[in-house]
Protein backbone atom coordinates (compact mmCIF):
# COMPACT_ATOMS: atom_id res chain seq x y z
CA UNK A 1 0.00 0.00 0.00
CA UNK A 2 1.46 3.20 -0.87
CA UNK A 3 1.27 6.59 1.77
CA UNK A 4 -1.93 8.52 1.32
CA UNK A 5 -0.60 12.14 -0.99
CA UNK A 6 -2.96 14.68 0.21
CA UNK A 7 -2.67 18.19 -1.94
CA UNK A 8 -1.82 21.27 0.49
CA UNK A 9 -2.21 24.60 -0.10
CA UNK A 10 -0.91 27.86 1.33
CA UNK A 11 -1.88 31.82 1.06
CA UNK A 12 0.81 34.28 1.01
CA UNK A 13 0.82 38.01 2.81
CA UNK A 14 2.41 40.87 2.06
CA UNK A 15 3.53 43.43 4.82
CA UNK A 16 2.38 46.73 4.00
CA UNK A 17 3.87 48.58 7.14
CA UNK A 18 7.09 50.10 7.51
CA UNK A 19 10.33 48.30 8.91
CA UNK A 20 9.54 49.13 12.17
CA UNK A 21 5.86 48.34 11.97
CA UNK A 22 4.50 51.55 13.16
CA UNK A 23 6.72 54.13 12.00
CA UNK A 24 6.74 55.02 8.18
CA UNK A 25 8.96 57.96 8.16
CA UNK A 26 6.77 60.42 6.68
CA UNK A 27 9.13 62.99 5.61
CA UNK A 28 11.43 61.01 3.59
CA UNK A 29 10.08 60.22 -0.10
CA UNK A 30 10.31 56.74 -1.29
CA UNK A 31 12.73 56.87 -4.73
CA UNK A 32 11.10 58.01 -7.98
CA UNK A 33 10.82 55.48 -10.90
CA UNK A 34 14.39 55.75 -11.87
CA UNK A 35 16.28 57.58 -9.42
CA UNK A 36 19.62 57.50 -11.17
CA UNK A 37 18.04 59.14 -14.46
CA UNK A 38 18.33 62.23 -12.71
CA UNK A 39 22.11 62.05 -12.30
CA UNK A 40 22.01 61.10 -15.94
CA UNK A 41 22.54 57.61 -15.65
CA UNK A 42 20.17 55.44 -17.59
CA UNK A 43 18.53 51.48 -17.03
CA UNK A 44 19.09 50.88 -13.54
CA UNK A 45 15.45 51.48 -12.38
CA UNK A 46 15.26 47.34 -11.97
CA UNK A 47 17.99 46.86 -9.29
CA UNK A 48 17.76 50.47 -8.10
CA UNK A 49 16.61 49.15 -4.38
CA UNK A 50 19.83 47.56 -4.61
CA UNK A 51 21.74 50.08 -5.52
CA UNK A 52 20.10 52.73 -2.83
CA UNK A 53 20.31 50.32 0.03
CA UNK A 54 24.36 50.22 -0.55
CA UNK A 55 24.58 53.97 -0.50
CA UNK A 56 22.30 54.28 2.87
CA UNK A 57 24.00 51.26 4.81
CA UNK A 58 27.49 52.35 3.31
CA UNK A 59 28.40 48.86 2.77
CA UNK A 60 30.98 47.74 -0.55
CA UNK A 61 28.98 47.63 -3.76
CA UNK A 62 30.30 45.83 -6.61
CA UNK A 63 29.27 45.89 -10.03
CA UNK A 64 29.40 43.12 -12.84
CA UNK A 65 28.79 44.19 -16.03
CA UNK A 66 29.76 44.37 -19.86
CA UNK A 67 32.01 46.93 -21.22
CA UNK A 68 30.38 49.97 -21.56
CA UNK A 69 27.18 49.37 -19.73
CA UNK A 70 27.64 52.51 -17.51
CA UNK A 71 29.28 50.98 -14.27
CA UNK A 72 32.13 53.29 -13.90
CA UNK A 73 30.00 56.27 -14.95
CA UNK A 74 26.86 55.35 -12.46
CA UNK A 75 29.46 55.17 -9.10
CA UNK A 76 31.08 58.47 -10.74
CA UNK A 77 28.26 60.44 -10.93
CA UNK A 78 26.77 59.02 -7.81
CA UNK A 79 29.50 60.46 -5.97
CA UNK A 80 29.70 64.02 -7.90
CA UNK A 81 25.67 63.87 -7.02
CA UNK A 82 27.26 63.31 -2.98
CA UNK A 83 29.60 65.77 -3.09
CA UNK A 84 32.07 63.27 -1.92
CA UNK A 85 36.03 63.72 -2.02
CA UNK A 86 35.84 60.94 -4.47
CA UNK A 87 39.24 58.74 -5.90
CA UNK A 88 38.50 56.84 -9.12
CA UNK A 89 41.62 53.53 -9.83
CA UNK A 90 42.24 51.13 -12.38
CA UNK A 91 43.41 47.82 -10.87
CA UNK A 92 44.63 46.41 -13.68
CA UNK A 93 47.48 49.33 -13.69
CA UNK A 94 47.76 50.63 -10.25
CA UNK A 95 50.62 50.69 -8.47
CA UNK A 96 50.26 50.30 -4.44
CA UNK A 97 52.20 53.42 -4.09
CA UNK A 98 49.58 55.26 -6.42
CA UNK A 99 47.32 54.30 -3.49
CA UNK A 100 49.44 55.35 -0.32
CA UNK A 101 51.93 57.74 -1.32
CA UNK A 102 55.71 57.65 -1.53
CA UNK A 103 56.98 56.39 1.53
CA UNK A 104 59.57 58.17 3.32
CA UNK A 105 61.02 57.71 7.26
CA UNK A 106 59.84 60.49 10.14
CA UNK A 107 62.08 63.17 11.39
CA UNK A 108 62.80 60.88 14.27
CA UNK A 109 63.34 57.88 11.64
CA UNK A 110 60.75 55.81 13.91
CA UNK A 111 57.91 55.54 11.90
CA UNK A 112 57.15 55.20 8.38
CA UNK A 113 54.70 58.29 6.38
CA UNK A 114 53.57 58.74 2.90
CA UNK A 115 53.91 61.30 0.63
CA UNK A 116 50.41 62.57 -0.58
CA UNK A 117 49.24 63.72 -3.76
CA UNK A 118 45.95 64.31 -5.04
CA UNK A 119 45.40 60.83 -6.51
CA UNK A 120 46.67 59.24 -3.02
CA UNK A 121 43.68 57.75 -1.20
CA UNK A 122 43.90 59.78 1.97
CA UNK A 123 40.96 62.07 2.69
CA UNK A 124 38.99 60.47 0.14
CA UNK A 125 35.30 60.06 1.41
CA UNK A 126 34.55 57.42 -1.93
CA UNK A 127 36.63 55.13 -3.64
CA UNK A 128 35.86 53.39 -6.69
CA UNK A 129 38.43 50.35 -7.37
CA UNK A 130 37.79 49.64 -11.86
CA UNK A 131 38.53 46.66 -13.04
CA UNK A 132 39.03 44.75 -10.04
CA UNK A 133 38.71 41.73 -11.32
CA UNK A 134 41.85 41.89 -13.65
CA UNK A 135 43.90 43.18 -10.27
CA UNK A 136 47.28 41.38 -9.66
CA UNK A 137 46.69 39.00 -6.83
CA UNK A 138 49.36 40.82 -4.65
CA UNK A 139 47.47 44.13 -5.21
CA UNK A 140 43.80 42.48 -4.53
CA UNK A 141 44.98 40.73 -1.53
CA UNK A 142 46.20 44.67 -0.21
CA UNK A 143 42.94 45.79 -1.59
CA UNK A 144 40.86 43.54 0.95
CA UNK A 145 41.53 45.28 3.95
CA UNK A 146 40.57 48.51 1.98
CA UNK A 147 37.08 46.70 1.10
CA UNK A 148 36.66 44.80 4.16
CA UNK A 149 38.06 47.19 7.26
CA UNK A 150 38.51 51.07 5.29
CA UNK A 151 41.87 50.07 6.06
CA UNK A 152 44.96 50.54 3.98
CA UNK A 153 48.62 49.51 5.64
CA UNK A 154 46.61 48.82 9.25
CA UNK A 155 46.17 52.59 9.20
CA UNK A 156 42.24 53.66 9.30
CA UNK A 157 41.43 56.17 6.66
CA UNK A 158 38.68 57.93 8.62
CA UNK A 159 37.43 60.02 6.11
CA UNK A 160 35.88 57.02 3.34
CA UNK A 161 32.26 55.89 3.49
CA UNK A 162 31.94 54.49 0.19
CA UNK A 163 34.05 51.11 -0.75
CA UNK A 164 32.73 50.66 -4.58
CA UNK A 165 34.44 48.31 -7.70
CA UNK A 166 33.48 47.45 -11.29
CA UNK A 167 34.45 44.67 -13.09
CA UNK A 168 33.47 42.80 -16.20
CA UNK A 169 31.69 39.30 -16.62
CA UNK A 170 34.50 36.45 -15.72
CA UNK A 171 35.77 34.89 -18.56
CA UNK A 172 34.64 31.40 -17.29
CA UNK A 173 30.82 32.89 -18.06
CA UNK A 174 31.34 34.34 -21.42
CA UNK A 175 30.83 32.27 -24.19
CA UNK A 176 32.08 34.94 -26.48
CA UNK A 177 35.76 33.07 -27.18
CA UNK A 178 37.24 35.50 -24.09
CA UNK A 179 35.79 38.71 -24.74
CA UNK A 180 37.16 39.67 -21.49
CA UNK A 181 40.48 37.33 -21.67
CA UNK A 182 41.78 38.49 -18.21
CA UNK A 183 38.98 39.04 -15.93
CA UNK A 184 39.31 36.81 -13.47
CA UNK A 185 36.90 35.47 -10.64
CA UNK A 186 36.97 37.40 -7.90
CA UNK A 187 38.59 35.07 -4.75
CA UNK A 188 35.96 33.69 -2.80
CA UNK A 189 36.84 35.46 0.60
CA UNK A 190 37.03 38.90 -1.33
CA UNK A 191 33.63 38.91 -2.92
CA UNK A 192 32.09 38.18 0.28
CA UNK A 193 32.85 41.32 1.36
CA UNK A 194 30.56 42.74 -1.08
CA UNK A 195 27.49 43.48 0.17
CA UNK A 196 25.35 44.14 -3.04
CA UNK A 197 26.83 42.54 -5.94
CA UNK A 198 24.85 44.29 -9.13
CA UNK A 199 24.92 42.50 -12.44
CA UNK A 200 24.57 45.20 -14.72
CA UNK A 201 22.20 45.05 -17.96
CA UNK A 202 22.95 45.75 -21.37
CA UNK A 203 21.41 47.90 -24.79
CA UNK A 204 19.06 45.37 -25.27
CA UNK A 205 17.52 45.63 -22.41
CA UNK A 206 17.09 49.23 -22.19
CA UNK A 207 13.67 51.20 -23.28
CA UNK A 208 13.90 52.96 -26.82
CA UNK A 209 13.66 56.47 -24.55
CA UNK A 210 16.90 55.06 -22.54
CA UNK A 211 18.75 54.36 -25.63
CA UNK A 212 18.31 57.54 -27.11
CA UNK A 213 19.04 59.37 -24.11
CA UNK A 214 22.26 57.22 -24.36
CA UNK A 215 23.40 57.69 -27.41
CA UNK A 216 22.72 61.66 -27.39
CA UNK A 217 26.21 63.48 -26.61
CA UNK A 218 24.37 66.37 -25.51
CA UNK A 219 25.66 65.27 -22.28
CA UNK A 220 28.40 64.38 -21.92
CA UNK A 221 31.25 66.27 -19.75
CA UNK A 222 28.17 67.40 -17.50
CA UNK A 223 28.34 67.04 -13.87
CA UNK A 224 25.81 65.18 -11.95
CA UNK A 225 23.46 67.90 -10.68
CA UNK A 226 20.07 66.68 -8.98
CA UNK A 227 19.53 70.12 -7.00
CA UNK A 228 20.82 68.01 -3.78
CA UNK A 229 17.77 65.87 -3.94
CA UNK A 230 20.04 62.36 -3.89
CA UNK A 231 22.34 63.88 -1.32
CA UNK A 232 19.24 64.93 0.89
CA UNK A 233 17.51 61.99 0.71
CA UNK A 234 20.25 59.23 1.33
CA UNK A 235 21.79 61.41 4.44
CA UNK A 236 17.95 61.47 5.81
CA UNK A 237 17.77 57.92 5.53
CA UNK A 238 20.98 56.96 6.32
CA UNK A 239 20.34 58.97 9.56
CA UNK A 240 16.89 56.65 10.03
CA UNK A 241 19.44 53.48 9.86
CA UNK A 242 21.69 54.47 12.00
CA UNK A 243 18.86 55.35 13.93
CA UNK A 244 16.97 51.70 13.97
CA UNK A 245 19.83 49.55 13.28
CA UNK A 246 19.95 48.39 16.90
CA UNK A 247 16.30 47.37 16.56
CA UNK A 248 16.28 45.57 13.43
CA UNK A 249 12.68 44.43 12.74
CA UNK A 250 12.49 40.82 13.70
CA UNK A 251 10.70 40.20 10.42
CA UNK A 252 13.99 40.80 8.60
CA UNK A 253 16.03 38.87 11.13
CA UNK A 254 14.17 35.92 10.36
CA UNK A 255 13.85 36.46 6.99
CA UNK A 256 18.01 36.73 6.80
CA UNK A 257 18.09 33.43 8.70
CA UNK A 258 15.97 31.33 6.95
CA UNK A 259 16.50 32.07 3.93
CA UNK A 260 20.61 31.68 4.89
CA UNK A 261 19.80 27.90 5.72
CA UNK A 262 16.97 27.46 2.74
CA UNK A 263 20.00 28.65 0.24
CA UNK A 264 22.69 26.60 1.31
CA UNK A 265 20.15 23.33 1.10
CA UNK A 266 20.47 23.62 -2.38
CA UNK A 267 23.49 23.89 -2.96
CA UNK A 268 24.18 27.94 -2.75
CA UNK A 269 26.37 28.55 0.30
CA UNK A 270 25.61 31.92 2.34
CA UNK A 271 28.36 32.94 4.74
CA UNK A 272 26.97 34.17 8.34
CA UNK A 273 28.48 37.31 7.60
CA UNK A 274 26.55 37.66 5.03
CA UNK A 275 23.09 36.65 6.72
CA UNK A 276 23.99 40.03 8.51
CA UNK A 277 24.89 41.96 5.63
CA UNK A 278 21.31 40.67 3.76
CA UNK A 279 19.48 42.24 6.87
CA UNK A 280 21.38 45.33 6.90
CA UNK A 281 20.61 45.87 3.18
CA UNK A 282 16.76 44.74 3.83
CA UNK A 283 16.47 47.15 6.79
CA UNK A 284 17.72 50.07 4.66
CA UNK A 285 15.55 49.19 1.71
CA UNK A 286 12.49 49.17 4.08
CA UNK A 287 13.69 52.96 5.33
CA UNK A 288 13.42 53.62 1.49
CA UNK A 289 10.16 53.13 0.71
CA UNK A 290 8.61 53.09 4.21
CA UNK A 291 7.47 50.11 3.96
CA UNK A 292 8.79 45.81 3.36
CA UNK A 293 7.77 45.43 -0.18
CA UNK A 294 8.23 41.21 -1.65
CA UNK A 295 9.85 43.22 -4.55
CA UNK A 296 12.29 44.89 -3.19
CA UNK A 297 13.46 42.30 -1.06
CA UNK A 298 13.36 39.67 -3.73
CA UNK A 299 16.10 41.94 -5.32
CA UNK A 300 18.33 42.63 -2.23
CA UNK A 301 18.23 39.09 -2.09
CA UNK A 302 19.26 38.31 -5.63
CA UNK A 303 22.02 41.26 -5.45
CA UNK A 304 23.52 39.64 -2.36
CA UNK A 305 24.87 36.48 -3.97
CA UNK A 306 28.49 36.36 -3.85
CA UNK A 307 28.78 33.86 -6.22
CA UNK A 308 28.26 35.93 -9.12
CA UNK A 309 31.35 37.85 -8.68
CA UNK A 310 33.65 34.26 -8.67
CA UNK A 311 32.10 32.93 -11.85
CA UNK A 312 29.16 31.38 -10.72
CA UNK A 313 25.22 31.78 -12.01
CA UNK A 314 22.81 30.43 -9.24
CA UNK A 315 20.13 28.97 -10.68
CA UNK A 316 16.87 31.62 -9.89
CA UNK A 317 14.55 28.76 -9.67
CA UNK A 318 16.63 28.17 -6.38
CA UNK A 319 16.57 31.40 -5.28
CA UNK A 320 12.98 31.84 -5.63
CA UNK A 321 12.13 28.59 -4.08
CA UNK A 322 14.49 29.99 -0.93
CA UNK A 323 12.64 33.16 -0.83
CA UNK A 324 9.17 31.33 -0.94
CA UNK A 325 9.71 29.49 1.59
CA UNK A 326 11.65 32.44 3.93
CA UNK A 327 9.13 35.31 3.08
CA UNK A 328 6.44 33.15 3.97
CA UNK A 329 7.87 31.71 7.08
CA UNK A 330 9.40 35.06 8.71
CA UNK A 331 5.35 36.45 8.04
CA UNK A 332 3.61 33.28 9.59
CA UNK A 333 2.30 33.36 13.36
CA UNK A 334 0.50 31.22 15.40
CA UNK A 335 0.15 27.30 13.98
CA UNK A 336 0.95 28.34 10.72
CA UNK A 337 4.44 29.63 12.32
CA UNK A 338 5.00 26.44 14.03
CA UNK A 339 4.00 24.46 11.06
CA UNK A 340 6.89 26.73 9.17
CA UNK A 341 9.53 26.15 11.93
CA UNK A 342 8.68 22.14 11.41
CA UNK A 343 9.32 21.73 7.87
CA UNK A 344 12.04 24.15 7.90
CA UNK A 345 14.00 21.62 10.61
CA UNK A 346 16.20 19.77 8.46
CA UNK A 347 16.68 16.38 9.88
CA UNK A 348 14.40 13.94 11.23
CA UNK A 349 15.05 14.02 15.02
CA UNK A 350 15.19 17.96 15.43
CA UNK A 351 11.70 17.87 13.78
CA UNK A 352 10.67 15.49 16.14
CA UNK A 353 11.63 17.12 19.18
CA UNK A 354 9.70 20.02 17.45
CA UNK A 355 6.42 17.75 16.91
CA UNK A 356 6.84 16.33 21.04
CA UNK A 357 8.05 19.50 22.70
CA UNK A 358 6.17 22.44 20.82
CA UNK A 359 3.21 21.46 18.91
CA UNK A 360 0.61 23.49 19.50
CA UNK A 361 -2.25 20.24 19.63
CA UNK A 362 -3.25 17.32 17.93
CA UNK A 363 -4.62 19.44 15.13
CA UNK A 364 -1.15 21.77 14.33
CA UNK A 365 0.00 18.06 14.70
CA UNK A 366 -1.56 16.20 12.40
CA UNK A 367 -1.55 18.97 10.07
CA UNK A 368 2.05 19.21 10.19
CA UNK A 369 2.22 15.03 9.54
CA UNK A 370 -0.10 15.26 6.75
CA UNK A 371 2.16 17.90 4.61
CA UNK A 372 5.22 16.01 5.42
CA UNK A 373 4.28 12.68 4.10
CA UNK A 374 2.65 15.23 1.07
CA UNK A 375 6.02 16.98 0.23
CA UNK A 376 9.49 15.05 1.96
CA UNK A 377 11.36 12.34 -0.01
CA UNK A 378 9.61 8.93 0.03
CA UNK A 379 12.87 7.49 2.94
CA UNK A 380 12.49 10.21 5.09
CA UNK A 381 8.98 9.72 5.15
CA UNK A 382 8.82 5.94 5.96
CA UNK A 383 12.25 6.06 8.31
CA UNK A 384 9.68 8.87 10.46
CA UNK A 385 6.58 7.00 9.57
CA UNK A 386 8.48 3.71 11.34
CA UNK A 387 10.23 5.57 14.06
CA UNK A 388 6.76 7.40 15.47
CA UNK A 389 4.57 5.15 14.64
CA UNK A 390 4.45 2.97 18.34
CA UNK A 391 4.69 6.25 19.93
CA UNK A 392 1.96 7.95 18.09
CA UNK A 393 -0.32 4.86 18.96
CA UNK A 394 0.28 4.51 22.29
CA UNK A 395 -0.75 8.48 22.85
CA UNK A 396 2.55 10.14 23.66
CA UNK A 397 2.55 12.40 20.70
CA UNK A 398 0.04 15.19 20.19
CA UNK A 399 -1.10 13.74 16.90
CA UNK A 400 -5.32 13.35 16.39
CA UNK A 401 -6.19 9.77 14.70
CA UNK A 402 -5.79 10.19 10.78
CA UNK A 403 -2.05 11.38 11.42
CA UNK A 404 -1.54 8.20 13.67
CA UNK A 405 -3.74 6.37 10.37
CA UNK A 406 -1.37 7.64 8.10
CA UNK A 407 1.88 6.94 10.19
CA UNK A 408 0.47 3.33 10.98
CA UNK A 409 -0.20 2.34 6.78
CA UNK A 410 3.34 3.68 5.78
CA UNK A 411 5.05 2.05 9.11
CA UNK A 412 3.31 -1.42 8.20
CA UNK A 413 4.80 -1.15 4.94
CA UNK A 414 8.22 -1.42 6.51
CA UNK A 415 7.35 -4.24 9.22
CA UNK A 416 5.77 -6.63 6.74
CA UNK A 417 7.82 -6.20 3.39
CA UNK A 418 6.10 -7.74 0.37
CA UNK A 419 7.77 -7.39 -3.03
CA UNK A 420 10.93 -7.97 -5.18
CA UNK A 421 14.10 -6.50 -5.19
CA UNK A 422 14.64 -6.11 -9.01
CA UNK A 423 17.97 -4.57 -11.00
CA UNK A 424 19.07 -4.97 -14.44
CA UNK A 425 22.04 -7.25 -15.61
CA UNK A 426 23.65 -7.64 -18.95
CA UNK A 427 23.85 -11.33 -20.89
CA UNK A 428 27.24 -11.49 -20.37
CA UNK A 429 26.37 -11.56 -16.51
CA UNK A 430 25.15 -14.02 -13.69
CA UNK A 431 23.94 -14.31 -10.51
CA UNK A 432 24.73 -10.46 -10.02
CA UNK A 433 23.19 -8.41 -6.61
CA UNK A 434 21.70 -5.47 -6.65
CA UNK A 435 24.19 -2.72 -6.96
CA UNK A 436 23.56 -1.06 -3.84
CA UNK A 437 22.87 -3.97 -1.67
CA UNK A 438 26.15 -4.58 -0.65
CA UNK A 439 26.71 -0.97 -0.03
CA UNK A 440 23.62 -0.82 2.76
CA UNK A 441 24.65 -3.89 4.08
CA UNK A 442 27.60 -2.41 5.07
CA UNK A 443 26.16 0.31 7.09
CA UNK A 444 23.66 -2.48 8.43
CA UNK A 445 26.90 -4.74 9.46
CA UNK A 446 28.32 -1.60 11.42
CA UNK A 447 25.29 -1.12 13.54
CA UNK A 448 24.83 -2.33 17.43
CA UNK A 449 23.00 -3.51 18.88
CA UNK A 450 20.90 -6.28 16.85
CA UNK A 451 17.35 -4.61 16.69
CA UNK A 452 19.22 -0.75 15.36
CA UNK A 453 20.60 -3.50 12.37
CA UNK A 454 17.59 -4.79 12.23
CA UNK A 455 15.28 -1.61 11.70
CA UNK A 456 17.74 -0.59 9.64
CA UNK A 457 17.69 -3.89 7.66
CA UNK A 458 14.12 -3.11 7.05
CA UNK A 459 14.09 0.73 6.08
CA UNK A 460 16.98 -0.55 3.32
CA UNK A 461 15.16 -3.07 1.89
CA UNK A 462 11.93 -1.61 1.64
CA UNK A 463 13.91 1.39 -0.40
CA UNK A 464 15.10 -1.63 -2.51
CA UNK A 465 11.65 -2.96 -2.99
CA UNK A 466 10.19 0.34 -3.74
CA UNK A 467 13.15 1.27 -6.12
CA UNK A 468 14.20 4.39 -4.39
CA UNK A 469 17.34 5.46 -4.67
CA UNK A 470 18.77 7.01 -0.97
CA UNK A 471 21.35 9.67 -1.41
CA UNK A 472 23.26 9.40 2.01
CA UNK A 473 22.28 5.89 3.63
CA UNK A 474 24.13 6.08 6.75
CA UNK A 475 22.72 9.46 7.56
CA UNK A 476 19.57 8.72 7.28
CA UNK A 477 19.73 5.97 9.34
CA UNK A 478 21.56 8.31 12.43
CA UNK A 479 18.51 10.36 12.30
CA UNK A 480 16.15 7.22 12.03
CA UNK A 481 17.70 5.85 15.50
CA UNK A 482 18.17 9.25 17.15
CA UNK A 483 14.48 9.28 17.01
CA UNK A 484 14.01 6.20 18.03
CA UNK A 485 16.51 6.92 21.14
CA UNK A 486 14.53 10.01 21.70
CA UNK A 487 10.88 8.75 22.09
CA UNK A 488 12.51 5.94 24.91
CA UNK A 489 13.80 8.22 26.89
CA UNK A 490 10.49 10.15 26.50
CA UNK A 491 8.78 7.20 27.82
CA UNK A 492 11.05 6.35 30.16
Amino acid sequence: MSPKTRKTTRQTRTVSSAAAANDTGNALQPPTSDRFATIGAYGFAPVQIALLAALVTEDPLLLIGRAGTGKTYLLNSISEALGLEHRHYNASLIAFDDLVGFPYPDDERQSVRFLQTPATIWGAQSVLVDEISRCKPEHQNRLFSLVHERRIQGIALESLRFRWAAMNPCSADQQDNGEYLGSEALDPALADRFAIIVEVGDWAGLSDAQQRLIANPGGEGLLANDNGALRTDIEGWRARFVADIANCPALLIEYARIVTGELGRSGIRISPRRARLLARSLLAASIIEGKVREASVCTILECSLPQRASGIVPLPAKIAAAHRIAWDASLATGIDKWLHDFHLTPTLDAKLRVLAESCPGPDAGTLAIEQFLANDRPERCAAFALALYPAALRGYLPLGAEAIGDLGRLATELLSIDGEIRWQESASQNSTTHPELAGLMRIVDALQPHNRQHRARQLFYWSLVKRIAIDQPAVLEQEFNACIEYLRARAA
